[in-house]
């Protein structure tokens, strides 16, 4: 039975809402998600030593939160959509709160593990209402400027998280990484409570199978890939090989499309979304910058401690320029996003991001100065500035109201598969550059990171260049990127009335049953 695409709903948004007030509170939870993925790293030596650890069980403190974040993100998304947005958010920013606490109470790494998971399942209720409540309280005019302040969000974040873990483990005790996040948190729900909008739901039958299906898929894909190298890509357990969960994730994903083209009631995911071709490029293109994001710093921050010799907290220092130019390009950029075709802001974003790391990955080099890093660096928030709001607001401004929550539960489950395929290919690559100029994987070397330990200098040239080579994955990631930023077709807000609408400029809203 063919789905039908009627007319896109107006929004049904009380007259009294403030749109920025709103969007501030919710960028504050976004923003404390988005610390808590990086900062747990500078803390991972003090963890090891005070919990009596070893460097495999302290790796899980980070897998298990982003598998719990991974995993549930697309039901979250629609559940946004059923039972109101500012509810789940409320609720996903209560349980991370709680867990923060339960966190830095923990005498045992395995606990701390367990407390991890339930904090990564606050983490997948909250993302995806922020994007689905900016899509429905701002209109499409002014959505590029919001998401700017969202992406703005993210840069801040990405400087804030490893110099914060850094001060907060030498003045206080890594336990402290886990505490600052309870002022936060009820901070963040007073503000949520007072000004975020309640929304009208849409109260449809949920699609149970279609839970299932997803949640098994997503988390035999990205425990497949996440875990792969740890375990050489090999056997696991028993029978259960990386490659056998990978294959099995995929094959459920497969079952789970064919049930949600075939489902007649509501799907968890309507396909139809795909129907616009802006979504549709726009969650690739998510991927391949989240790709980059997270393989980046693997090789840098590897090279500026073992063979620049730097603290972790003063290694994450070099990536100020990065955050401050693209916190003062996120406002500049946010006004042209409602005025300029998507293809030439992301395209130019990603041009510029793939110089910048192809830069970087030149200078990574025993005897080159600072600057030389902190130059490409720079350039590298200017790229960035115009590939994360823009895409998230080309994504999402096309949406029906009852479907922002589904939408963005999409982009965010693709931004984050593929932030673990970008921390699964840099570690094979980085293993496999170090063997080729005759030194050791990359294991040894990232727990001598940990323990502050340096590396001899006659092997400081070999080193920097394996880490240097590393660094072009993601400029090939990009480009991939920047090819299907291409293909965005202009928005529909931009079209003039009377005026010949282009191909693809009025995309089918997405489908209901």
């Amino acid at each position: 039975m063919a789905q039908t695409a009627p007319q896109q709903p107006t929004s049904q948004v009380p007259e009294d809402v403030r749109p920025w007030p709103a969007l501030f509170a919710l960028c504050l939870g976004f923003f404390m998600i988005l610390v808590d993925t990086t900062i747990v790293t500078v803390a991972t030596p003090s963890i090891i030593e005070d919990l009596h650890a070893d460097v495999n069980e302290v790796v899980w403190v980070t897998s298990a939160y982003l598998l719990a974040y991974a995993v549930p993100v697309l039901i979250t998304g629609r559940l946004g959509d059923r039972v109101g947005p500012k509810k789940i958010y409320m609720v996903g920013l209560t349980i991370f709160t709680l867990a923060s606490l339960w966190c830095g109470l923990t005498s045992t790494v395995e606990m701390l593990i367990v407390a991890r998971v339930v904090q990564g399942v606050g983490a997948s209720l909250m993302t995806p209402q922020t994007m689905a409540v900016i899509t429905r309280i701002f209109p499409a005019t002014e959505r590029g400027k919001a998401m700017a302040l969202w992406g703005a969000t993210a840069g801040v974040a990405t400087l804030v998280g490893p110099i914060l873990g850094g001060v907060l483990v030498d003045a206080l005790g890594w336990e402290w990484i886990f505490f600052i996040n309870i002022p936060v948190g009820l901070v963040g729900l007073v503000l949520a409570f007072r000004l975020v909008p309640d929304l009208p739901t849409h109260a449809h039958k949920f699609d149970w199978l279609g839970v299932a299906l997803s949640g098994l898929g997503m988390f035999a894909l990205v425990f497949g890939i996440q875990e792969g190298h740890q375990y050489d890509w090999g056997t696991i357990s028993g029978p259960i090989s990386v490659w056998g969960l990978i294959i099995a994730g995929l094959v459920i994903f497969a079952v789970f499309v064919l049930w949600q083209a075939r489902n007649r009631s509501e799907p968890l995911v309507p396909l139809g979304l795909f129907k616009d071709r802006n979504f549709s490029v726009s969650n690739f293109a998510i991927s391949t910058m989240s790709f980059t994001a997270t393989a980046m710093g693997f090789p840098l921050m590897l090279y500026l401690q073992l063979v620049r010799g730097m603290s972790p907290t003063a290694a994450a220092l070099t990536f100020v320029p990065m955050a401050v130019v693209s916190i003062v390009m996120a406002p500049i950029v946010g006004r042209y996003t409602d005025r300029v075709h998507p293809r030439l802001l992301t395209g130019a974003g990603f041009a510029f991001t793939a110089l910048a790391v192809w830069w970087v990955s030149l200078e990574v080099r025993p005897d080159s100065a600072l600057w030389q890093i902190l130059a490409p660096m720079a350039l590298l928030g200017f790229g960035m500035a115009g590939v994360w709001a823009p895409l998230a607001a080309t994504a999402t401004r096309n949406l029906p109201p009852q479907f922002a929550g589904a939408g963005s539960g999409v982009y965010n489950a693709t931004r984050q598969v593929g932030a673990v395929l970008g921390a699964a290919g840099i570690a094979v690559l980085i293993d496999s550059r170090l063997a080729a100029e005759g030194l050791a994987s990359g294991g040894g070397s990232a727990e001598a990171a940990g323990a502050g330990g340096a590396l001899p200098a006659q092997v400081f040239e070999p080193f920097s260049t394996a880490m240097s080579q590393s660094l072009l994955l993601p400029v090939a990631v990009l480009a991939l990127g920047f090819l299907a930023c291409l293909g965005f077709e202009q928005m529909r807000h931009m079209v003039r009335p009377g005026s010949p609408t282009q191909a693809g400029a009025e995309p089918e809203p997405a489908p209901t049953s």
